[in-house]
């Protein structure tokens, strides 16, 4: 072999490479993260459904299943890349991953559907935009590995490679479902214990705020028009909606839309936030959807809180009819407010999910699985 093909051979192999743990880094790191917070990943899923009007084309189950399948599936290939073993299936899979992924980040960046892909969760928010243009990057490299997979360097002996497979599959598995009956076990959110709902709310001083404008949809003789505060037209128009424009981006506290609303319609925000007491929220985002086979647990922590001298809230996105139906069909003696849905989502990954408050400073926060646990602990 001359010196010259035998530097393009020493080439293709660190090309390829670099190629491999390029996408093992990514596909360990997003299944990871996935794994971590699978209801996100579900809300994220359920976000795509209802923008494609697909939500009523899959059951109800399907999108956690899909969010466990996708953490699994993106670990495991990761892990296999890294070490190098089950050489054909890691690569493949992986060519195929981000040969239907580019052309769909790519339709999600003309369109923009949801705000964000959601592939990393919380941890690194992408926009559509730049989701497309990494997975260009990630489809090149996983065209390299693919055609070259024969130069990837193993880290396990064939004979040792099925541990490799079998236990990468079985951790993330695992580690997804603890997370679902508990709570992630790393929180990226803005809710995470320790942090202050006001601070996180609040905007520095001199920082620019987001400049809107409210576009207004009226009508006049079956005619439809849409018309700003500029040209906002005379009485003879019929408004019918109203929608609010980003104009310019400015700064965005890392908490916006948390607010609390009473069942009279009183707006009690910052009178549960600057209590010094202990505060307990009772965050069920979807009564509906709500596991009520914690609810007489919960009430008993009602019971023993309250009477310690700690203030209570139930928070909801529900209607009113189905607060009242629930609180009747539960016997529940706490208050109930409404809130933000996604607000709601972001707090807890739960439902129900408990939150502990002291003046706006999240003390804990648990799933309501594990109340017997801190009903204990409390009664110590």
């Amino acid at each position: 072999m001359s010196l010259k093909n035998n530097r393009i051979h020493i080439a293709k192999h660190i090309w390829v490479n670099l190629c491999r743990f390029l996408l093992a880094g990514l596909f360990i790191f997003s299944g990871f993260v996935k794994a971590v917070d699978p209801l996100g990943t579900q809300y994220k899923i359920e976000d795509y459904l209802s923008a494609f009007g697909m939500t009523d084309w899959f059951p109800a189950f399907f999108p956690l299943l899909f969010s466990v399948i996708l953490s699994t599936l993106e670990f495991s290939v990761g892990v296999l890349l890294f070490f190098g073993v089950r050489k054909r299936a890691s690569t493949t899979l992986a060519f195929l991953m981000m040969l239907v992924m580019t052309p769909l980040t790519l339709y999600l960046a003309v369109t923009n559907p949801v705000s964000d892909c959601g592939c990393f969760g919380d941890a690194w928010v992408l926009t559509n935009w730049q989701t497309f243009w990494k997975n260009v990057v990630l489809l090149v490299a996983a065209a390299s590995v693919f055609a070259g997979r024969a130069r990837i360097i193993r880290f396990v002996t064939a004979q040792t490679e099925w541990l490799v497979s079998l236990y990468t599959v079985l951790y993330i598995l695992v580690f997804s479902s603890y997370c679902i009956r508990n709570l992630p076990v790393i929180d990226f959110r803005p809710y995470k214990i320790g942090k202050s709902i006001t601070e996180g709310m609040s905007i520095p001083p001199g920082a620019k705020p987001s400049v809107f404008e409210t576009r207004f949809i009226l009508e006049k003789n079956g005619e439809r028009k849409e018309f700003t505060l500029e040209n906002y037209p005379d009485s003879t128009w019929t408004f019918i909606d109203s929608r609010s424009i980003l104009k310019e981006k400015g700064y965005e506290p890392a908490i916006h839309d948390f607010s609390i609303t009473t069942e009279t319609g009183d707006d009690i925000t910052d009178i549960v936030l600057e209590d010094e007491g202990i505060t307990y929220f009772i965050v069920m985002y979807d009564l509906a959807k709500t596991n009520t086979k914690n609810l007489a647990a919960i009430n008993q922590l009602y019971e023993e809180q309250t009477a310690l001298g700690a203030k209570f809230y139930a928070l909801t996105a529900s209607y009113q009819g189905d607060i009242d139906a629930f609180k009747a069909a539960h016997h529940t003696p706490y208050q109930f407010c409404t809130t933000d849905p996604i607000t709601l989502k972001t707090m807890v990954r739960a439902n129900p999910g408990i939150m502990v408050l002291k003046k706006g400073t999240i003390l804990d926060k648990y799933n309501s699985n594990c109340i017997q646990k801190h009903l204990k602990q409390t009664n110590k």
